[in-house]
C-alpha cells in the first residue's frame, strides 16, 4: 500500500512539475510582449501650403505648391505609450513658424500671374498639440518583435489636433508687420455671410516614418506629418476683394485702422499696374489651408511593463 501511494505521489508531482514548467514557459513568452512608456523631441523643416506663394500654374494643397525660400524650423516634444511593439501613442507638443509670399513666385505667364499681382504675404506662430496613433505593420510578421536592437522598423501614423496661430502681415506703407485678423480685410464680421475666422482650430495629422533603434532603449525616426485643417485663413486669404469703403462705415474701427485695413485687403497695384477690384477673387475658398514637416524624432524608453507587472522580462526557462 505504501508503495502504491509514494508510486502516486511520485506521478503527481511529476505531473505538477510538468504543469508548473508549461505555466512558467507561457508567462515568460507573455512577459516578452511588454509595452513601455516613452518621452522624446522633434525636430526638423515645416512648410506652408495655401493661397499665398506657391508655384507655376493652378495653386494647390500638396507638395507641388511648396515654397522652399519659405521652409522653417519647427520643434517639440513628446509622451508615447508603445504596446506590445506593433501599436504606439503619442501625445506631441509643437512649436513653429508658418510664412507665404505671393513676391517669390517665378511668373511663367500662367495661372500663378493673378497670385503675384496679388503681392500679399503673412507669417505666423504655431503652437500645435496632438494625440496620433502609430502602427507598426512589420511586427505582425516578424519573429521576434521585443528584440529591437539595431532594427529598421517602418509605420504609419494619424491621429487628431488642436493649433494657435495669429496671421501677419507686412504693411507696404513701412514694411512693418501687423496683426491681420483684427483688420477683418475680407469683411469678416462686416459683410453678411463673412464670419469672422477663429484663430485656434483643429487639425488632422497623417504620414509616414521609419524608426531606427541603436539600442534597446533609445531609437532615432525620420518621418514626414502632413496636416489636414478645417479653415482657409492662416494666411488670412479665402474669398473675394471688398469695398474697402466698408473698413470706414463699419463704426468698429477707426479711421487709422480702417486705411491700415484698406492697404492690408488690397496689395495688388503696388509693384504692377494691374490692380484688382472689389469683388475679384483673392483667394480659393474651396482649398482649406495645410501645412506639413519632416521630423527627426529622438526617443528614450522610460519603463517597461507587462500584463503581470513585471518591469522585465521573465528569467525562468525550462
Amino acid at each position: 500500500m505504501k508503495q502504491y501511494l509514494h508510486a502516486s505521489v511520485r506521478k503527481c508531482c511529476a505531473l505538477t512539475l510538468i504543469i508548473l514548467s508549461a505555466n512558467f514557459s507561457s508567462f515568460s513568452q507573455m512577459g516578452e510582449n511588454s509595452s513601455y512608456w516613452e518621452i522624446g523631441m522633434t525636430l526638423g523643416p515645416g512648410n506652408f501650403l495655401g493661397d499665398l506663394g506657391g508655384t507655376q500654374g493652378k495653386g494647390t494643397t500638396f507638395l507641388k505648391d511648396n515654397n522652399f525660400p519659405k521652409t522653417k524650423l519647427h520643434f517639440g516634444a513628446y509622451l508615447g505609450y508603445q504596446y506590445k511593439q506593433a501599436i504606439g501613442l503619442r501625445f506631441a507638443l509643437n512649436f513653429g513658424t508658418l510664412e507665404g509670399d505671393d513676391a517669390i513666385i517665378k511668373g511663367k505667364g500662367g495661372l500663378e500671374e493673378a497670385r503675384k499681382i496679388r503681392n500679399s504675404n503673412f507669417r505666423s506662430k504655431l503652437t500645435e498639440a496632438m494625440l496620433l496613433l502609430e502602427v507598426y505593420p512589420t511586427t505582425f510578421i516578424e519573429n521576434d518583435p521585443d528584440d529591437t536592437w539595431l532594427k529598421l522598423r517602418p509605420y504609419g501614423v494619424i491621429g487628431v489636433g488642436m493649433f494657435k496661430f495669429n496671421p501677419q502681415g507686412t504693411d507696404p506703407a513701412n514694411g512693418q508687420w501687423v496683426d491681420l485678423k483684427p483688420l477683418r480685410t475680407e469683411g469678416q464680421g462686416l459683410i453678411p455671410g463673412s464670419e469672422e475666422y477663429k484663430l485656434t482650430q483643429l487639425n488632422i495629422p497623417m504620414g509616414i516614418g521609419v524608426k531606427y533603434f541603436l539600442t534597446e532603449t533609445f531609437h532615432v525616426s525620420l518621418e514626414v506629418l502632413h496636416r489636414k485643417t478645417f479653415t482657409d485663413y492662416i494666411d488670412d486669404v479665402s474669398k473675394n476683394y471688398v469695398d474697402p469703403n466698408i473698413f470706414y462705415t463699419s463704426g468698429i474701427m477707426s479711421p487709422t485702422q480702417a486705411a491700415l485695413a484698406e492697404r492690408m485687403s488690397n496689395k495688388s497695384g503696388v509693384n504692377t499696374p494691374t490692380k484688382f477690384q472689389p469683388g475679384d477673387k483673392r483667394g480659393t475658398p474651396t482649398n482649406n489651408d495645410a501645412y506639413y514637416t519632416f521630423n527627426l524624432k529622438f526617443g528614450f524608453r522610460l519603463t517597461s511593463t507587462d500584463r503581470y507587472g513585471n518591469s522585465t522580462k521573465c528569467p525562468i526557462r525550462f
